[in-house]
């Protein structure tokens, strides 16, 4: 199916829209709102409200990208895809996959096990503490000494890992998805 001729103002506004909503949304959820929270509640808290927050953050993202590799393909079709809008077609996929593993794996599987570390934390008296910084010493104790907190770690550590890269990369996609977008407008 090729698609003749160029996308009504209101398809271009709505892909615009779109795709900024996910830049902005990335913004704030990777690099202010993480932040701004761990130094103002407990640890405990600060990991309730992302497991409360991450499920719709990552379901927003994958509809968000979903919405504009469609509206992207749809008026680009492959037959007459250029290198250029080949590349920006890959960014769309590459960021629907990357926001996709977060929604179905990543981000439940990271969930699921900082609940259990959560736990013990609480058998020791821990998670109580506001910011990153404080009783560092004893949750190194806890996790030399308790081999099954030792395990939660390190699992929640290649969740949390895996899920931090497929952002970094969603977000790398959607900015330069962004910018070429915006270096391609005909005016302001």
């Amino acid at each position: 199916m090729v698609t003749e001729g160029e996308p009504t103002d209101l398809v271009k506004v709505l892909h615009l829209l779109v795709l900024s909503f996910s830049w902005g949304m990335q913004v704030w959820v990777s690099f202010i709102a993480g932040f701004a929270l761990v130094w103002q509640v407990t640890l405990h808290t600060f990991g309730l409200v992302q497991s409360k927050l991450f499920p719709v953050y990552f379901y927003c993202l994958m509809g968000s990208n979903f919405v504009s590799l469609a509206v992207y393909a749809v008026y680009h079709p492959r037959e007459l895809l250029d290198w250029h809008e080949t590349v920006q077609m890959g960014l769309y996929f590459v960021a629907l996959i990357m926001a996709g593993l977060n929604a179905q794996w990543f981000g439940p599987s990271a969930t699921e096990v900082m609940f259990q570390m959560r736990e013990v934390e609480k058998e020791h008296g821990l998670g109580n503490q506001i910011g990153l910084g404080s009783q560092k010493e004893a949750y190194a104790k806890l996790k030399e000494q308790d081999p099954k907190y030792r395990a939660y770690k390190s699992t929640f550590g290649r969740y949390h890992g895996l899920s931090n890269l497929c952002n970094l990369i969603g977000f790398i996609c959607t900015t330069t998805n962004l910018i070429y977008t915006a270096l391609n407008l005909s005016t302001i």
